[in-house]
């Protein structure tokens, strides 16, 4: 018995100490990241920028939410929150309830696919499926049927009356301590709604310095980001690849952005210029999905400092 079973018996128990050790202990792993970016003009003083993206709130998430509002003691300048906010249609007070002590700061958001829509159940192995042909979201799939819509609207409005800046395919600007800081924003490519035409044409040069926002990180929108002359661009939505391999890394990111560049900073050129790309992993994950493995949840005090 033992020659004909112990092996997969094994493999089974291992894959099940794995699923437990993803859910249980390191989805609830949060960490917080620190990078310096050399991006600023000379002579202005270091930005402390908080990223927080990918929550994906599902109600009763209680350390989840006391440790989003932990993240007030950082005292960020400013904070951006790069979207799918959302993974539970009741999910929005608890939300508004975990971002309040944050929303005290200077902000700006976009929002991600699963901001407008509720999770469904599916196969994870369509994300492999979906990286080997190449579509991914509604680029290149046909539209979801029979879509649940999640209440965004009061998710929008709680974050505009906290003073927060909607981003969505459009500019905005935050002045800190005199400094202002020009924020470009993009709706979510996932599914479509981005349209950089209504904001190409690269910073005004009215503000003091300038950053690209979005929730995927396409090729698409980086190309135009960087050609357009951003120096730093802010997205989320990989997860970091969510379940990767120990000394190997992310096997998909969810877009067509290379898995090299799956969470963190990085460079991304386009037209002879070069952006600083900052993707973060997120703190969350899809209700259907709780899992984490060799990735574990978090958010991203950037310092901006000044260029070399």
């Amino acid at each position: 018995m033992r020659a004909r079973y112990g092996v997969p018996l094994g493999i089974a128990a291992a894959g099940a100490a794995g699923l437990l050790y993803s859910a249980g202990f390191e989805a609830r792993s949060f960490r917080l990241r620190r990078v310096t970016v050399p991006v600023l003009p000379a002579g202005m003083r270091p930005l402390r920028v908080l990223q927080v993206s990918d929550i994906h709130m599902v109600c009763g998430q209680r350390k989840k939410q006391r440790w989003l509002r932990s993240l007030a003691g950082l005292r960020p300048d400013f904070v951006i929150n790069t979207g799918d906010n959302l993974s539970d249609t009741e999910g929005v007070p608890e939300v508004l309830d975990a971002l309040g002590p944050l929303m005290e700061f200077p902000g700006a958001y976009v929002f991600g696919s699963n901001d407008y829509y509720g999770p469904k159940l599916r196969n994870p192995a369509r994300y492999l499926v979906e990286k080997a042909q190449g579509k991914y979201g509604l680029n290149g799939n046909p539209p979801a049927v029979g879509a649940i819509h999640n209440p965004w609207e009061a998710m929008r409005d709680g974050f505009d009356a906290a003073g927060w800046q909607n981003l969505t395919n459009t500019r905005g600007q935050l002045k800190i301590d005199g400094v202002s800081i020009e924020l470009t924003g993009l709706d979510d490519p996932h599914i479509k709604r981005d349209r950089y035409d209504e904001v190409a044409g690269g910073p005004s040069g009215a503000a003091d310095f300038s950053m690209g926002v979005v929730h995927a990180p396409y090729l698409r929108v980086l190309d135009a980001f960087t050609a357009d002359g951003y120096p730093l661009i802010l997205a989320g939505h990989t997860h970091g690849g969510q379940l990767c391999i120990p000394f190997y890394g992310a096997l998909v990111t969810n877009c067509d952005l290379d898995t090299d560049r799956v969470k963190g900073l990085s460079r991304h050129t386009a037209e002879g210029r070069t952006s600083y790309l900052h993707v973060s992993a997120g703190c969350g994950a899809n209700r259907y999905t709780p899992f984490r493995f060799a990735c574990p949840p978090e958010a991203t005090l950037l310092t901006l400092v000044e260029r070399a």
